[in-house]
């Protein structure tokens, strides 16, 4: 299979084998095909704003947002439009060419509609890639979020079907892969992955990269995070996972999505330098930036470039990221 050619028929037992062989062989592997469909030494740099935080009535066992726990985290209205547009100048002023906005909703009201589409379009306009984590929707909002300038929708699956439901039970698996298919059918990108160190077995890692790999096309862009451990949340308590786990997940979701980018989202606050120095190298192409992700902190501006004149990379417009030079393209898995 050329290293241009995403699948669609990998097996759970391929990637199991795939996911645990030797780091070096597994991130040798990586390296192979981000050099055959991404240019070297660059990255895109992305920023994430809570739009309206808090009270949400989903269970989610990980998110402070939650309404089922007590965290401390007040509930907030939608901001106003032109403290958006405010927060995006800024992000762009810093390097940022990827802007997302999150909501803390089970789903998106029909009246909130034209206020997000708004934000969409005015974010747009400061030529910046758009994205959005809403929640649910329902039937034609998403070709309203298109049609207002909407790159991606991100629909994070979390985790695999097995360990889903002891994470989330107020939103069904099936629930997610609906909301998918609604931003899909639109004509809108998708940003889907998952968050790591929930107390999911490795099996379940690997499940995730499975079920991700049945979407038809694959995901535009595939976060993977670490969690970070909020307090009054079932998953307050849970030790950190290991930066090398981190990178057979990076390393592995390079190797089955070529294509697509796979971004080194929550948990870098708590990753040393050359931890995230070894998920780069694993095959990750984008970095969440910015002192807040949501509702967590995120390394600032001094350490990310700490970061990056470690590794030697380059932060641009996600134009220039694809590799055009096809004689990389000669290789095989």
């Amino acid at each position: 299979m050329p290293f241009d050619s995403p699948r669609h028929d990998w097996s759970k037992a391929e990637i199991e084998d795939l996911y645990t062989q030797p780091l070096d062989a597994l991130v040798g592997r990586a390296l192979e095909v981000k050099r055959a469909n991404w240019a070297d030494g660059k990255l895109q740099k992305s920023q994430l704003l809570s739009i309206k935080t808090g009270g949400c009535p989903e269970d989610c066992g990980y998110c402070s947002q939650s309404a089922h726990f007590d965290t401390g985290l007040d509930a907030e209205k939608l901001m106003p439009l032109d403290e958006v547009v405010a927060a995006a100048k800024r992000a762009k002023a810093n390097g940022a060419d990827r802007f997302c906005m999150g909501a803390g909703w089970r789903s998106l009201k029909d009246r909130d509609v034209p206020k997000v589409a708004a934000m969409i379009s005015a974010v747009k306009a400061e030529g910046l890639e758009t994205c959005v984590t809403l929640g649910m929707l329902e039937e034609g909002q998403a070709e309203t979020l298109k049609e207002a300038g909407l790159d991606y929708y991100n629909h994070n699956l979390d985790t695999s079907p097995e360990y889903y439901t002891t994470v989330v039970t107020t939103r069904t698996y099936a629930d997610r892969l609906d909301t998918l298919g609604k931003a899909r059918r639109a004509g809108v990108k998708l940003c889907v992955g998952g968050i790591l160190g929930m107390g999911e077995g490795r099996s379940d890692r690997i499940g995730l990269i499975h079920e991700l790999s049945k979407l038809t096309p694959h995901p535009e862009s595939v976060p993977i995070n670490m969690l970070v451990p909020i307090k009054g949340t079932p998953r307050g308590e849970r030790p950190a996972i290991s930066g090398p786990e981190m990178a057979r997940a990076s390393a592995a979701g390079r190797i089955v999505f070529p294509k697509s980018w796979v971004r080194l989202s929550a948990g870098r606050e708590g990753m040393s330098e050359g931890e995230q120095a070894l998920l780069l190298l694993a095959g990750a192409n984008s970095i969440f930036v910015g002192d807040r992700l949501l509702t967590t902190d995120n390394p600032g501006e001094d350490r990310d470039q700490a970061l990056l004149d470690a590794v030697g990379f380059e932060a641009v417009e996600h134009e220039a990221m694809p590799n055009t030079d096809k004689t990389t393209l000669i290789n095989h898995l």
